[in-house]
C-alpha cells in the first residue's frame, strides 16, 4: 500500500452509520401480506457492518420500483447519523432489476473500481456468470452507496473483501469532497 493510502486510511473514519436497502418485490409482497420475510442478504450486511464496529441506523425493504429505491436513497441522504447507504438486490439484467437505473442518476460521483473490482473477484468464484452482475458503487451528498446483487454470497463478497475495508477511506474522501 502506498504512503498515501495508508495516510488516508489512518485519517479515516472507524465508526459509521450505515443504512441496509434491501430491494426485492417477493420479500416486500411477504412483508406486507404480513408473512415472515427471510432477508439474508440484508441480515449479513447488517451482521458484518456492526462487527467491524459500525452502526446500522436503520433498514428499509423495498419492491423493485423505481420509486421506492428512489424514495429510500433519497431518505438516507438527508439523514445527517448516515454515512453510507448499501443497497442489496435489483443488479441483474432482468427486466425487473431497477437498482440501476434508479440510483446512478441520484450519484454525484460513480465508484467504477467497485463494480469492476466486484466482477473480477466474482469471476473467480463463479466464472463467466459473474459479467450479467450491474454491481456499482458512487457518492451522494456525502455519503457512500453501494448497490450489491441479492445473493447472499455475492453480498457476503462485496462486503468483506471491498466495502468493509475501504468505507472509512471512501467516506472520509467523500466528505472532503
Amino acid at each position: 500500500m502506498s504512503k498515501v493510502s495508508t495516510a488516508h486510511k489512518l485519517s479515516s473514519p472507524t465508526s459509521l452509520g450505515v443504512y441496509v436497502v434491501t430491494c426485492s418485490t417477493s420479500k416486500f409482497n411477504q412483508m406486507h401480506n404480513d408473512q415472515k420475510v427471510d432477508d439474508e442478504s440484508g441480515d449479513i450486511i447488517d451482521q458484518l457492518s456492526r462487527n467491524a464496529g459500525h452502526r446500522i441506523i436503520g433498514r428499509k425493504l423495498t419492491s423493485d420500483s423505481r420509486p421506492m429505491l428512489r424514495r429510500a436513497l433519497r431518505t438516507a441522504l438527508v439523514n445527517k447519523n448516515i454515512d453510507a447507504v448499501i443497497i442489496t438486490g435489483g443488479t441483474g439484467l432482468s427486466s425487473t432489476d431497477v437498482t440501476f437505473e434508479s440510483i446512478s442518476p441520484l450519484l454525484d460521483r460513480q465508484i467504477p473500481g467497485f463494480g469492476e473490482t466486484f466482477r473480477r473477484i466474482s469471476y473467480d468464484e463463479i466464472g463467466s456468470a459473474a459479467m450479467v452482475s450491474r454491481a456499482f458503487a458512487g457518492m451522494a451528498r456525502k455519503k457512500a452507496v453501494f448497490c450489491l446483487p441479492g445473493s447472499p454470497n455475492g453480498v457476503r463478497m462485496a462486503m468483506e473483501k471491498l466495502i468493509l475495508p475501504e468505507l472509512g477511506h471512501i467516506v472520509g474522501l467523500a466528505r472532503g469532497a
